[in-house]
């Protein structure tokens, strides 16, 4: 199997394209701080993933930037931390901010010549068009959890995507789904039969991060550390 016997990659892009770790880390600040005793990077993390989980499944059709507000609540109440809305409503809006990984924007550059590119996110329309910006690309299908009603891994979100690529005249086999996340992407593209491409953004950290633990370890058929990685394998191929 090779890279190049694909014609489409959908890809994840928070913890994928875009540094979504960091950026949480970054917007947690104001309350991480008041936490005593300190907490350790992934203990933020993890805590996140759980509140984001629970909330998306209590909430599925609530846009992301409006979703976070009430997981930066949880947080504080988790960690005994007094806050205003405002406080909360400010974390919502600081996924704009959140940076893409240094090789993503050149990385899509080249693959754009190559394959079509798709976006299926677990974010809303108005955060995205800023994280676009910072990708500076132009893909060929954008599908948010705003759009479908429901967040990744809901089945929901695959089948809108393979629906919607369809019109386009693309067909199973020819997708590569690129992503970092086994919770979110790998285990729910293996109940599609997706072929995956697991991008390995924590291949030097233990656990899983923002994401919560899949029920079980979903398999891929490519694995790469980074994005730049991925148009390597690519480029030897030709």
């Amino acid at each position: 199997m090779r890279l190049s016997d694909f014609k489409v990659l959908t890809f994840d892009v928070y913890g994928t394209l875009i540094d979504w770790e960091s950026g949480m880390i970054a917007g947690l600040k104001p309350l991480t701080d008041r936490v005593e005793p300190a907490l350790s990077r992934d203990e933020i993390l993890q805590a996140h993933a759980l509140h984001e989980s629970t909330q998306q499944s209590y909430t599925p059709a609530m846009r992301y930037q409006d979703l976070l507000p009430l997981v930066y609540r949880r947080l504080a109440e988790q960690w005994g931390v007094s806050v205003n809305w405002a406080e909360c409503l400010s974390y919502g809006q600081s996924v704009k901010q959140w940076p893409a990984f240094a090789d993503s924007a050149a990385s899509l550059e080249y693959l754009k010549d190559y394959f079509k590119l798709v976006v299926l996110t677990n974010t809303d329309n108005d955060s995205f068009m800023h994280s676009q910006m910072k990708l500076k690309a132009d893909f060929n299908g954008i599908y948010t959890a705003e759009d479908v009603g429901s967040y990744k891994p809901a089945d929901r979100n695959f089948d809108y995507m393979l629906e919607k690529l369809a019109t386009q005249g693309v067909e199973k086999h020819e997708i590569l789904h690129t992503a970092e996340s086994m919770f979110h992407d790998h285990e729910p593209a293996n109940r599609f039969g997706l072929t995956c491409c697991h991008i390995y953004r924590r291949f030097d950290q233990e656990g899983f991060g923002a994401t919560m633990t899949p029920s079980e370890m979903p398999t891929w058929q490519f694995r790469f550390n980074s994005m730049a990685e991925l148009v390597k394998a690519h480029q030897a191929e030709q």
